[in-house]
């Protein structure tokens, strides 16, 4: 317990623990999404996150699977990959001046290349992805927590609620605390042993192990903060939600 709490003031700051599940104590914020839109999908938004935080309230691991269960080639997005002209700069120089900026609401703003990621602690874990086009496929990820990145940038201010993605295909998503600082929510940057290959979002991609595939943004280009996501897109919590999808995707 003593190493939880330490953590966890690093990560909200003395004395702020907005992230209080192993505490005890948890943000009923947490069972709503960042806006309650109306009519059905507003319903079922809430009613659906609410039910499955419920049963998540110990930060359960999602199930880890054995190395016999990988599938043989994990699904790929073909050649298709970001117009973006610094995506594409990057591409061809192997994403060796690629830098991933941990900015916002933290402390100590910073960036880190690929050579710095792998360079930290790791996780690997073997996992199952949930398409929502209908698909699933178990694959091993390796990468770097993502509460780990958050500390190495000095911690996140007491007021911040959200870290928000952004990918260089124009996609952007938030992710509330009780998401991020599950240890199985990584920024992958390995695939089965190897580096993540283009057609899953090379050089890295997030993996939110409890939510379904299109919470899981591939090409990631920055991760920000902040304390609300009235200001990201249509303020709905991201991309997806922006355009009729609901915000929670658990699984």
């Amino acid at each position: 317990m003593k190493k939880t709490l330490t953590r966890r003031k690093l990560l909200f700051g003395a004395g702020t623990v907005s992230a209080g599940v192993a505490l005890g104590t948890v943000d009923k914020s947490y069972f709503i999404p960042p806006k309650v839109r109306g009519g059905l999908i507003g319903a079922a938004d809430v009613l659906t996150m609410a039910s499955q935080r419920l049963l998540m309230l110990g930060q359960p691991l999602a199930r880890e699977y054995s190395r016999n269960d990988i599938v043989k080639d994990f699904p790929k997005w073909g050649t298709v990959f970001p117009k973006d002209r610094t995506y594409r700069k990057h591409f061809r120089e192997g994403f060796t001046h690629w830098r991933l900026p941990i900015e916002g609401m933290v402390n100590t703003p910073r960036s880190f290349s690929l050579t710095e990621l792998k360079r930290m602690p790791r996780r690997t874990q073997i996992t199952m992805h949930v398409c929502e086009q209908g698909w699933s496929a178990i694959a091993e990820w390796t990468g770097v927590k993502l509460l780990d990145l958050l500390l190495a940038a000095g911690g996140v201010k007491p007021e911040a609620r959200y870290v928000v993605i952004h990918a260089f295909d124009g996609w952007y998503e938030g992710y509330d605390m009780f998401d991020v600082v599950h240890p199985q929510t990584i920024v992958a940057f390995g695939l089965n042993g190897k580096d993540l290959p283009l057609g899953n979002g090379a050089p890295v991609r997030l993996r939110v192990e409890r939510q379904s595939g299109y919470k899981h943004l591939k090409f990631l280009k920055s991760i920000t903060v902040v304390s609300s996501m009235d200001n990201i897109g249509k303020g709905t919590g991201g991309f997806y939600s922006d355009n009729n999808y609901h915000w929670y995707g658990g699984i």
